[in-house]
C-alpha cells in the first residue's frame, strides 16, 4: 500500500556542465537555475529547487548542487539531508575533478541510497558510454555508493528517463522511514520576503514534524518567532513531516536577522555549541597531511565557520586515516549527535565524518580514557552512550541526557528504566525533573559529601554540624536538591535542622572546654533576669549552646539562659494578655531587671514575632 503521505528528497551532484540542471528540468518540468547570474553564465551558482511526483505517488523534492569547484560550499548546504543522491557524469567527458569530490562528500556524509546517471548519451557512441560505466564502477567500488545503479539518459532527446524514473522510485519505496524522535529542525539554506507573507525561510525538514501556528526558535541567535504557513512542493500544507522540502512563512523575524545554516526549530532543547567531538576519516587523495592544530572550514548541514582541530590520539593524518578528534569551532553551531559535517581547505575537500558528542569538554591529548569514551560514545551501543554521556555530564535531567544522545523520549525513558534496574545508574528524585548520575558518579558524590562533612567537623569539632548551605555548594548542588534527600535517605548523611552531620559524630569537648561551658552556665543561673556583661564564653562554645537549646542569644550581646528567657516570656506575653499592653518600664519592673536587658528581651520578641511595637508599648501579634 502507497504511503501517500511520504515524502523524500533528492540531490545532485556532479562535474560542472555535465547536465544536471538541465536533467532536473527534464524531470521534474521546473528549471532549477534561479538566479539571473546562474542564467547568463549557464551553470549553477546556488542551490536550485524543483519536484516530482513518482509513479508510486510519492512526492520528491530535488535539490540541483553546484558543480563548479568554487562553489563546493553550496553544494554541501544540499547534499545533508537527502534520501537518494543523483551522481551525474557526461558520457562526453567522463569522471571529472568534481565528480571525484562530490563522491568522496557523499561517501563522508554516509549516503548508501543513490544513482548514477550518465548523461549527454546522444552525444556519443555505445562504446565511449560503455568505458565510462567501467570508469564509474571501478571508482564507485570503495564507497558508500558501491551498489549503486547506473542508468544511461538523454535529458535532450528523453532516451533513458523512463528507466530513471523508475529507479528511482524503487530505491525510495525501500528506503528506511525518516527518523521522527519530536524535535524538528528545519536547516536553514535560503532566507527571502514574499509580499503580502513577509518572511520565508527554506530547507529540509528532519527529526520531526513542524505545524502551522506553533512557536519556533531561530538558533543558534535565539530569535523567536511563530509560524505562519507552510509549503511543500508549492502546496500548503498544515503539519510538515520529517524529510520534507520545507517553505516556512515566519512571523516575528526579518530575513536580515537570519543567515544560512542557522537551524529553524521548537524552543527550548536545541542549544548551539562551540566544540564538539568527532570521527574524523581522511580521503584517499589527500594532498597534505592534516596535523594537529590545523585551521579548516567546517560544514554540517547548512552551515559554515572555521574550526580548529585538535588530534586527540595522532599528530597529524594521512590519507584514508581515521580518528577520534575534537573541533573548536569559532562561532556556535546547531549540531546534534549523529549529524555528518566535513572539512576543506580554501579550495579541497580534506575529510569528514560525524559528531559523536556535540557538547564536549575540552580533551587533554593522547588519554587513553578520553580515546576510550570517544569510541563508546561514536560506536558503542544506545546503553553505553547513555552511560558515557551521562559520566561526562553527570547529573543530568532526561530532557538534556536524550537531547545530547539524540534518542526520542520513549526510548531514552526505556533505556534510563533499564540502566537504573540493572545498578548502572542512579536516579535521584522522581517525576521528568529527577537527576540522573552513573552509579559510579553517585558514588563519588557520596564519598565527596562524606569527606567535605568530615572535615568540617575537623575544624569544628564542638559544633552539631555543617550548614546545608555550605554544604550544597561545596557539592555545586542545588539548596534543595533531591540529591541531598537521597545521601539522608542512604544514611550517608544525617540532617538536623539546617546542619548535616556524620553519623558517626558526636561533641566531645575537651575537659578545659567542660569545665568553662559549666562555670557559663552556673553564672547565669545565679542572675538569670540580669546576667553580667562580664560572663562570657568563646564563640564556639556559645553557638555550641545554642544550638543545644541551652542558652539564647538576644541583642546587644546579651546572653540568657534558656529556662530563663522562656520564663521571662511566659510572664511578659501573660500580661499582655491580662493587660492588652505593656511598656518597657513595666516589664523592666516586672523581671526586676536592668533597662538594657528588658530593652534586649522585648526586642528579641518583636523579632520573634511575639510582640509588636505599638509607640512606647508592645502588644501581642
Amino acid at each position: 500500500m502507497v504511503e501517500a503521505n511520504r515524502m523524500f528528497v533528492i540531490g545532485t551532484a556532479g562535474h560542472i556542465d555535465h547536465g544536471k540542471s538541465v536533467l532536473v528540468h527534464a524531470l521534474t518540468g521546473i528549471d532549477p537555475d534561479r538566479l539571473r547570474e546562474e542564467k547568463e553564465r549557464g551553470m549553477t551558482i546556488d542551490l536550485g529547487f524543483a519536484w516530482l511526483r513518482l509513479p508510486s505517488g510519492h512526492d520528491v523534492g530535488v535539490v540541483d548542487v553546484p558543480g563548479h569547484e568554487r562553489f563546493v560550499r553550496n553544494m554541501l548546504a544540499g547534499v545533508g539531508g537527502i534520501d537518494l543522491a543523483l551522481l551525474v557524469v557526461a558520457a562526453d567527458e567522463g569522471i571529472m575533478p568534481q565528480t571525484r569530490e562530490h563522491l568522496a562528500i557523499l561517501d563522508l556524509l554516509d549516503i548508501k541510497t543513490g544513482i548514477v546517471v550518465i548523461t549527454k548519451m546522444d552525444l556519443v557512441d555505445e562504446e565511449l558510454v560503455t568505458l565510462v560505466k567501467l570508469e564509474v564502477e571501478e571508482l564507485m567500488r570503495s564507497t558508500s555508493l558501491s551498489a549503486a545503479p547506473i542508468v544511461t539518459v538523454s535529458a535532450m532527446t528523453g532516451e533513458g528517463l523512463p528507466s530513471l524514473v523508475s529507479a528511482m522510485d524503487r530505491l525510495l519505496v525501500s528506503a528506511e522511514p525518516r527518523k521522527d524522535i519530536g524535535r524538528p529542525r528545519l536547516a536553514i539554506d535560503r532566507a527571502f520576503t514574499i509580499t503580502g507573507s513577509g518572511t520565508v525561510v527554506t530547507g529540509t525538514l528532519v527529526d520531526g514534524s513542524l505545524s502551522v501556528g506553533e512557536d519556533v526558535e531561530v538558533i543558534p541567535s535565539g530569535l523567536k518567532g511563530r509560524l505562519r504557513g507552510l509549503q511543500t512542493h508549492k502546496t500548503r500544507v498544515d503539519t510538515a513531516s520529517p524529510g520534507s522540502r520545507v517553505a516556512a512563512n515566519l512571523v516575528g523575524v526579518a530575513p536580515s536577522q537570519l543567515e544560512r545554516g542557522n537551524v529553524l526549530t521548537r524552543p527550548g532543547w536545541l542549544v548551539p555549541t562551540t566544540r564538539v567531538d568527532v570521527r574524523l576519516r581522511m580521503l584517499s587523495d589527500l594532498k597534505h597531511a592534516l596535523r594537529h592544530g590545523a585551521t579548516v572550514s567546517f560544514y554540517s548541514g547548512a552551515s559554515e565557520v572555521v574550526a580548529r582541530v585538535h588530534l586527540v590520539e595522532k599528530e597529524k593524518l594521512g590519507p584514508e586515516d581515521t580518528t577520534w578528534a575534537q573541533l573548536a569551532l569559532v562561532k556556535p553551531v546547531a549540531v546534534v549527535k549523529g549529524d555528518h559535517f566535513i572539512i576543506r581547505s580554501p579550495m579541497d575537500t580534506l575529510g569528514g565524518g560525524d559528531i559523536v558528542a556535540s557538547h564536549a569538554p575540552r580533551h587533554r591529548r593522547f588519554r587513553p580514557a578520553v580515546i576510550e569514551s570517544l569510541r563508546v560514545a561514536g560506536e558503542g551501543a544506545v546503553e553505553e552512550v547513555v552511560v558515557a554521556t551521562l559520566e561526562m555530564n553527570q547529573p543530568l535531567e532526561l530532557e538534556p541526557l536524550l537531547v545530547q544522545c539524540n534518542l526520542s523520549a520513549d526510548e531514552a525513558r526505556r533505556v534510563v528504566d533499564e540502566l537504573t534496574e540493572q545498578g548502572k545508574v542512579v536516579a535521584v528524585g522522581r517525576g521528568a525533573h529527577r537527576l540522573l548520575y552513573t552509579s559510579s558518579g553517585w558514588d563519588r558524590l557520596a564519598k565527596k559529601a562524606e569527606t567535605v562533612v568530615q572535615g568540617y567537623h575537623g575544624r569544628f569539632p564542638t559544633r552539631a554540624g555543617m550548614p546545608k548551605g555550605e554544604l550544597s555548594s561545596r557539592l555545586r548542588l542545588a539548596p534543595h536538591s533531591a540529591a541531598l534527600g537521597k545521601l539522608f535517605d542512604d544514611g550517608i548523611l544525617v540532617e538536623e535542622g539546617v546542619a548535616v552531620r556524620l553519623p558517626s559524630h558526636r561533641i566531645q569537648l575537651t575537659q578545659d572546654q567542660q569545665a568553662k561551658v559549666d562555670a557559663f552556665l552556673l553564672a547565669l543561673s545565679q542572675n538569670p533576669y540580669t546576667p553580667s556583661a562580664e560572663v562570657t564564653v568563646e564563640p564556639e562554645l556559645l553557638n555550641l549552646l545554642i544550638e543545644q537549646n541551652k542558652v539564647v542569644k538576644v541583642g546587644g550581646g546579651v546572653v540568657f539562659s534558656a529556662s530563663a528567657y522562656q520564663e521571662m516570656v511566659d510572664k511578659v506575653i501573660a500580661f499582655l494578655r491580662e493587660r492588652g499592653r505593656v511598656t518597657l518600664a513595666e516589664v523592666r519592673d516586672m523581671l526586676g531587671t536592668s533597662r538594657k536587658h528588658a530593652t534586649a528581651l522585648l526586642e528579641h520578641m518583636d523579632e520573634k514575632k511575639l510582640t509588636r511595637r505599638v509607640g512606647d508599648e508592645r502588644v501581642l501579634r
